[in-house]
């Protein structure tokens, strides 16, 4: 009877394989963990992509080691003050197939605020060096919208790796600056004998300006994928930049005009055929042509043909 306990290991490893707790190696693992954790401070954190692998699972979300890195960098930017110990020393290691899953709370603290995590990494020894390859929460933690997480700065993170356009888009003196979070493109179909595609994206097509500023709201273009952002400077005398936004397709571009302040249109959106009337620049179809007045020229057809048209706007 004594060797049953092994017996029926012994046969989960044959057939589905078995875990080990508290196994051999783990001394070296609570090392390594022990390490990480204490990686986490203003100085330390810039050097803890080492410990990850080139692609790992993030918090739910596939990112490469360099996202990590930069993720950690934008936590300390962000929350200067953030620490993190693991509660009790307490670490549970269990080993399946060659990988450590290492699970523990999480004490943090950050801006007078403190709270406790159920936490874990999935860790494995590359070459003689351990490295990361999941790191998230249990199923069961609650509090996930809280500013630690990255799911706080994906926005942050996005504008980092994105064309800003800086401007005083809210008329406080100051420089902002705005950026574009477009859809992700899921299916691209070729219609009208070649000359457009019909464009599919995931959670609709929509672009969304966003602001530094808080205190700036995001604005929304529907059926618009790809863009171009513009600063108008200030037009309708408020004091603050306006935003000029190209939606780009295929045959056409179209300029909508935006009072940042606000989020509204100054002008229906200016649309150029791009299959006749080719290469013009901002300049060549939006003009400021006077105290809150614009002269604005635009694709229409006219007996059978495209033609560029002229209209003067007197914006409220």
């Amino acid at each position: 009877m004594k060797y049953l306990p092994f017996m029926s290991c012994l046969l989960v490893v044959l057939f589905i394989g078995c875990n080990e707790v508290n196994p051999k190696g783990q001394k070296e693992v609570r090392k390594f963990v022990k390490q990480w954790n204490e990686a986490h401070t203003q100085i330390k954190s810039p050097y803890l992509e080492k410990d990850y692998m080139d692609v790992v699972s993030y918090y739910g979300k596939e990112r490469t080691r360099n996202q990590v890195q930069q993720d950690k960098n934008l936590l300390f930017q962000q929350i200067p003050d953030y620490t993190q110990r693991i509660l009790n020393d307490e670490l549970v290691i269990t080993k399946e197939s060659g990988i450590y899953l290492v699970e523990f709370t999480k004490h943090v603290y950050y801006n007078g605020i403190e709270a406790d995590y159920p936490s874990y990494l999935s860790v494995m020894n590359k070459n003689g060096t351990f490295k990361i390859l999941r790191e998230g929460v249990a199923e069961n933690a609650t509090d996930l919208d809280a500013p630690i997480f990255p799911k706080a700065r994906e926005k942050s993170a996005f504008i980092a790796n994105n064309r800003q356009l800086f401007g005083d888009f809210n008329g406080d003196g100051l420089s902002d600056y705005a950026t574009v979070i477009a859809p992700e493109i899921s299916s691209t179909a070729i219609t009208d004998a070649g000359n457009n595609a019909a464009v599919q994206c995931k959670e609709g097509c929509n672009s969304v300006i966003i602001f530094s500023n808080k205190n700036l709201e995001p604005i929304t273009v529907k059926g618009a994928y790809q863009s171009q952002l513009e600063n108008l400077k200030d037009l309708n005398s408020d004091g603050a930049d306006e935003i000029g936004f190209w939606d780009i397709k295929p045959t056409t571009k179209s300029l909508y005009v935006f009072n940042a302040l606000n989020g509204t249109l100054l002008s229906a959106p200016i649309e150029i055929n791009t299959t006749v009337h080719k290469n013009l620049k901002l300049i060549d179809v939006f003009k400021k042509t006077g105290p809150n007045k614009i002269t604005v020229s635009y694709s229409a057809k006219v007996n059978g043909k495209w033609v560029l048209k002229n209209e003067v706007i007197t914006l409220d």
